[in-house]
């Protein structure tokens, strides 16, 4: 289930305004793919700088209203504002919000949202986000990139990298109280399919016991790095020793992995999403 037509439209109109530094991220910019498990209720936008969230707000204001559609502001603060923009019968959320510009790497551009975090950017703060809250959603999305895309260890051993309040130990066991939801929990979520709580728990479990066995494996000073296989061309879960894998650390701005003294990608203007691409958030086999 990707973005709703309408919510592709409020997107598509608003990509111009976007940038390395005012990108689409959360669930909208996970569930991207047509193939996607679940639809996002809203449209998410980070910024790196607290400033830029009202400079946001005003521009694609200003572009969605002489478009016709209709924008009610529910929420304004400093660093966040929340709208809900309509036309017709048809609306969705928007949020504009300040998040830290450290990553791993770059911003993606995308010819229909403009920008979008990396997809291990996302799976990182997706991690992070259900540690530090009890939401469905973020329960089955969590469990969905382990599945299809990067191990729960491997990004937990990641995550401290972003957040170093925690070490991996602490963050599997914290995600590890999760998976403790009725149907009915689910019944707000716009999902492809009715969910079988009874897998998912299964599944879970299975996850944590792996993420434990990982986190318990892999050298301490490695902590809060993603793992890189050169040969590959993408990041790995390691499998056994990581000796020859490369370390990448996140950064402001986050950086393309580097062999040696050169990119293990070009840098070329389509080298970020050629990188992505090998990182996808595919539909589940």
């Amino acid at each position: 289930m990707p973005l709703t037509p309408f919510q592709r439209s409020v997107a598509k109109l608003m990509a111009a305004n976007r940038s390395s530094s005012s990108h689409l991220a959360g669930g909208a910019a996970i569930h991207l793919a047509p193939g996607s498990p679940r639809a996002s209720n809203d449209l998410d936008y980070l910024h790196d700088e607290e400033n830029l969230v009202a400079q946001a707000f005003a521009k694609d204001r200003r572009d969605l209203e002489g478009a016709g559609y209709s924008v009610e502001t529910t929420l304004s603060q400093p660093g966040f504002i929340r709208a809900v923009v309509t036309r017709g019968p048809e609306g969705t959320r928007v949020d504009w919000g300040h998040d830290t510009a450290w990553r791993f790497l770059p911003t993606i551009q995308d010819p229909e949202v403009g920008y979008r975090l990396h997809p291990l950017d996302l799976a990182v703060n997706k991690v992070l986000a259900l540690a530090g809250r009890d939401e469905p959603r973020d329960f089955l999305d969590a469990l969905y990139i382990h599945r299809e895309h990067l191990s729960l260890g491997a990004l937990c051993w990641a995550a401290v990298g972003k957040d170093p309040g925690f070490n991996p130990e602490m963050l599997v066991e914290m995600l590890a109280r999760k998976a403790r939801y009725q149907p009915e929990d689910f019944e707000p979520l716009r999902l492809a399919a009715k969910p079988d709580l009874a897998e998912l728990k299964r599944a879970w479990i299975e996850a944590i016991a792996r993420a434990r066995q990982l986190v318990k494996t892999l050298p301490p000073e490695d902590a809060g790095c993603l793992y890189f296989d050169a040969a590959k061309g993408k990041f790995v879960t390691p499998e056994g020793n990581p000796s020859g894998l490369l370390r990448h650390r996140g950064v402001r701005g986050g950086i393309l992995p580097l062999v040696g003294d050169s990119p293990a990608i070009a840098s070329d203007p389509d080298s970020q999403r050629r990188l992505a691409d090998k990182h996808p958030l595919p539909s589940p086999r």
